[in-house]
Formats: C-alpha cells, structure tokens, sequence
C-alpha cells in the first residue's frame, strides 16, 4: 500500500499553505510538460538532456524558516492505520512531489514514520512528479520484492493528481492499482476516472474504517462499504 504525504499523513497547521504548496507544484506540472517537449525536440536533434533542476521545489524550501514540526502535525489516525497494516505483513510505501533532501526525510525522521515505509520516493528520485506515474512505479520497484499477479494495490491520496498518477501508473505497469481518494479534491479525481463510490474516503476515520473491514475476521461484522481486496494479497 502506498500513501501520499502531505495532506495525507501530515496536515499543514497552516491549510493555505498546504494550498500555495499545492498551486506551486501543479504550476510546476504544466511548466515541466512544456519542458518535456522541448527536451523531446533537443533529442530527436541528438543533444543530451540534463537532470531535472527543480527550480520550483527547491525554491519553496529555501525560503522556508520554520522547522516541520513548526510546520505540520501528524494524523494520528493515518498512524494507527499504518500500525495495523504493517502488524498484517502489508508492504508499504510514501510518495510525495515534495523534495526529500531538506523537506520529506525530515518530515519522515521528525514524526517517527520512517519506520513503516520500505520504501519513500520524493520528486528528485524521478524525472516527473505526479500526476506522472513514474513516482509510484518506483515505489513498487523500491518496495522490497517483485509483484505478484495476485496483489492488490491501493494508493491514497488527497489531490487529484493522486488519482491521475494511480490510473497512469495501473495502465504502464499493466496490473490493478486501486487509488483511494482522501477528501474532496481527490474524490473529484475519482469521479472523473469513474471510479466506484467504495473508493472515496472523506476523512481518515472512514479509511481507518475501511482498512479494519478489510482485514476482519470472520466472526467480526461484515463490511459496509463494499467488496475490498482480500487481506492476503494486499500490497
């Protein structure tokens, strides 16, 4: 199972930055699509292409004067989902837009979550961020063993961008990945993608829910929210 960071994990005490975070980076999308083809052209004319220089990202962390825990706080009901899910074997993983080096790591060192991911995939780990899949498929590649034919994989996230990085993701590696929209924003992503009902989770209280009915045991409550995978192949 892989989780988004921010607005996911952690929550800004600030929302609007969260939101100018947000704005910035989907900026940085577009900015890095016309990038792209630009850098098409200079290949098919035999010129080399350089590292992406994430000029945007590594702006917004320059000017930052506040420490992470100045900055955010963790949902503690997301923990407690992690605690559960690795208490069941699941593989897990973070992937965020945002940089590691100087932002994520520490985010990850300061609320002790290191210790439930085997794998975290930040935006200078690849070329493009979300909503490109390349993100998510190196989170799968990082997690620790090969995919099988029968895992069922879920990605939550609270952006669209989430929801377009899984459905791209699913398409280019060819096997199910199942995202799981957090709040508004990515539940307007999962309309979009026509996705069913059973995958939009208003607040981490109802994916806490969902996870516990997943993996119940057959003397416990049926679930209410429709058919989830099977505990057994989840990744």
């Amino acid at each position: 199972m892989l989780f988004d960071l921010d607005g996911t994990l952690v929550h800004h005490i600030n929302p609007r930055v969260l939101q100018m975070l947000e704005f910035l980076d989907d900026c940085s999308h577009r900015a890095g699509r016309l990038v792209a083809r630009f850098r098409l052209a200079r290949r098919s004319m035999g010129k080399t292409q350089r590292a992406p220089r994430l000029l945007v990202h590594r702006a917004i962390h320059k000017v930052r004067r506040k420490s992470v825990e100045q900055m955010l706080e963790p949902c503690e009901t997301m923990r407690s989902v992690l605690e559960k899910l690795r208490s069941e074997g699941v593989a897990l993983g973070v992937v965020s837009n945002g940089l590691g080096r100087g932002y994520g790591h520490d985010v990850l060192e300061a609320f002790d979550l290191r210790q439930y991911f085997q794998a975290a995939i930040f935006r200078e780990d690849v070329s493009r961020g979300k909503p490109w899949p390349d993100s998510i498929v190196a989170a799968l590649n990082s997690i620790g063993r090969d995919l099988r034919r029968n895992d069922v994989i879920w990605y939550i996230g609270d952006q669209r961008k989430d929801i377009g990085a899984a459905m791209a993701a699913s398409q280019l590696i060819g096997q199910t990945i199942r995202p799981i929209a957090l709040g508004a924003r990515a539940a307007l992503g999962s309309v979009e993608h026509r996705l069913s009902p059973t995958q939009i989770m208003w607040t981490p209280g109802d994916f806490e829910r969902a996870v516990a009915q997943t993996f119940a045991r057959p003397q416990e409550n049926a679930p209410i929210m429709g058919p989830l995978p099977a505990p057994q192949t989840l990744l």
